[in-house]
């Protein structure tokens, strides 16, 4: 078979009217030197099913130390000005993860660093591509992540103003946003170190950052929210971001010492060139995934802003329902979290069919899990708030608020999961680097569809404040919600379309088929938790019947409705428990 048949292929099955898929390097064998050991690919299966415990572990556990660190914020200053104005300082720090940690800088990094193992296993003997990439990158970094940091704490002022402008106190939220201005070094460092160790199929350490971060978070606020009130949660946040960045160091040393010593560049390199020809930097490939990061981001903007002007403590009940509803992504996000490396070494491979299969399997399983949560959130709103939060200065008119704005969001979350896996496949089509063998891809047409994603986001935002700002008088938070829910599900099905202009091929029939079914069962579970959860009058155990009743529909209409994602896992689970009698059992004894 050519090489590069399997791009072909793809682009034969695009529906009419589709621009062909980008070119992509061709895939190639790497030959080793005589004698030297074969590197052998880690069993698929057995590799995926230990990352995903892995993160899924570590993770579990920052998330519920993050809800502890939300429970403590609520017990110890409640829903007032005070929390108001550390929420406006938040949005450093809230910006700063996804944009270098979760999103920008893995869309860029992952991909670049899997091209870079690419090309090391092409030629075992040649200068090692991973140290020339972060030679490369890594100064550049660190020097725009301190002027930015630095940027940050100087306009705190103006940033403030700009985000909340109805802030009854926001000496405050200067004070706390100068703070948390700190983190964006650390935080892209951290982002940095973590996209390279998951390329190396490296997950433990990345999946520990958060737990290191609110620990920290969670040692100042415990021993100093006496003396410095809501600041020492500001003064957490910095110092816990130091710890993500100390976390990840080490291993990725030791993930670069096991590289090969760099050799001196061949004379004559080219402009841009990462060492003797064999990596090339495209560094406007930046800018579209940035915007994109902060276009998304911006959707917080607009309910801290539309929010300040409505009654003190509505952004707290915003930031309490849009934490506890973010849980149900956890798992969602962290499918393709593991796969994303996978699927960024297909595309550096050239092969868009197992890019394609790898993303329709990613959206089937991210919907299952994110539509599970989803009907859980709807069912349970009340009891889980009220578990969770009505203690100390929460009292029972902010479980009501947060429970009601957290059944709205939850409209939207299917969409945000659905956003994370189709993006990183989008965006490692194009790279921050390239082989220098190959020739350029920029044209106009591709230079705009790198653009593609914001544009979406945009227009997405579009609706947001549309929504928000229609529903807001009537309906106060419920109607920021509404629009949140919206606008990220518009913007959600603008980039399924986006995936085909970008050469990624997916069935969208099939796609859509099994979407359908996965929402149809998290319907039923719905109703079926909510008659559930209203039963018992103590939380703990409304929660319970709910959660239980819950899951317990959804895997049996999920099952009866044909949705693969929902029915093998089912289908397992019965087989160990009621294996098949062996052929020996089924025999009578002898003599009978």
């Amino acid at each position: 078979m050519n090489a590069e048949q399997p791009a072909r292929t793809m682009d034969a099955q695009l529906p009419p009217g589709h621009l062909p898929a980008t070119p992509l390097p061709a895939a190639r064998t790497a030959r080793p030197a005589p004698g030297a050991p074969r590197a052998q690919a880690p069993h698929r299966r057995g590799f995926l099913a230990r990352a995903f415990g892995v993160t899924a572990l570590l993770s579990a556990a920052g998330s519920a130390l993050g809800l502890l660190r939300d429970l403590l914020l609520a017990r110890f200053f409640g829903a007032n000005q005070g929390t108001d104005a550390f929420l406006v300082a938040w949005t450093v720090p809230e910006t700063a993860a996804p944009l270098l940690i979760e999103d920008a800088m893995a869309f860029l990094m992952v991909p670049a660093f899997s091209l870079a193992l690419v090309l090391r296993e092409e030629n075992p003997d040649g200068p090692d591509p991973v140290r020339q990439l972060v030679n490369a990158t890594l100064p550049w970094l660190l020097a725009a992540l301190c002027a930015l940091s630095l940027g940050a704490a100087v306009g705190a002022p103006q940033l403030v103003e700009l985000l909340a402008p109805g802030l009854p106190d926001p000496g405050l939220a200067v004070t706390c946003t100068r703070i948390t201005a700190l983190t964006i070094l650390p935080f892209g460092l951290a982002g940095y170190l973590g996209s390279a160790l998951r390329a190396h199929h490296d997950f433990t350490a990345p999946a520990g950052i958060y737990v290191v971060y609110n620990l920290g978070i969670l040692a100042v606020l415990l021993s100093c929210h006496a003396v410095w009130g809501v600041r020492s949660a500001a003064v957490g946040v910095a110092g816990g971001s130091l710890l993500m960045a100390a976390l990840l160091a080490g291993p990725f040393l030791r993930r670069l010492r096991v590289g090969r010593p760099p050799r001196s560049p061949a004379a004559g390199r080219a402009p841009g060139a990462v060492g003797g020809h064999r990596l090339v930097l495209i560094p406007l490939a930046i800018v579209p995934v940035a915007a994109f990061t902060l276009t998304r981001q911006a959707q917080v903007f607009i309910e801290r802003y539309l929010g300040s002007g409505l009654p003190p403590g509505t952004i707290s009940h915003l930031n309490y329902a849009a934490k506890v509803s973010q849980l149900a992504m956890t798992a969602a996000i962290l499918i393709c979290t593991v796969t994303f490396p996978l699927v960024a070494r297909a595309l550096a491979a050239g092969d868009l069919r197992a890019a394609r299969d790898r993303v329709e399997k990613d959206l089937g399983q991210a919907a299952a899990v994110v539509l599970l949560g989803t009907a859980f959130l709807m069912a349970c709103a009340p009891s889980v708030v009220a578990l969770l939060f009505e203690r100390g200065a929460f009292g029972p008119q902010d479980t009501a608020a947060t429970a009601a704005v957290i059944r709205v969001y939850s409209f939207g979350l299917p969409a945000q999961a659905l956003i994370g896996v189709m993006v990183r496949p989008y965006f490692s089509v194009r790279p921050v680097v390239r082989r220098a063998d190959e020739p350029g891809t920029d044209d106009g047409g591709r230079r705009l569809l790198d653009w593609y994603p914001a544009a979406a986001m945009v227009l997405g935002l579009g609706v947001t404040v549309a929504v928000g700002v229609l529903a807001m008088p009537a309906y106060g938070a419920l109607g920021l919600a509404a629009g949140n829910a919206a606008g990220i599900t518009a913007t959600a099905a603008l980039l399924l379309r986006g995936l085909l202009l970008r050469g990624i091929a997916v069935r969208v029939p099939r796609v859509l088929g099994g979407q359908a079914r996965l929402l149809a069962a998290a319907v039923g579970a719905t109703a079926a938790g909510a008659l559930a959860a209203a039963v018992p009058a103590d939380p703990l155990l409304s929660t319970l019947f709910g959660g239980v009743t819950v899951a317990l529909v959804f895997a049996a209409l999920g099952t009866g409705l044909g949705a693969a994602e929902v029915r093998d896992p089912v289908l397992s689970v019965v087989r160990a428990l009621c294996p098949p009698p062996t052929a020996d059992e089924g025999k009578l004894p002898h003599g009978r």
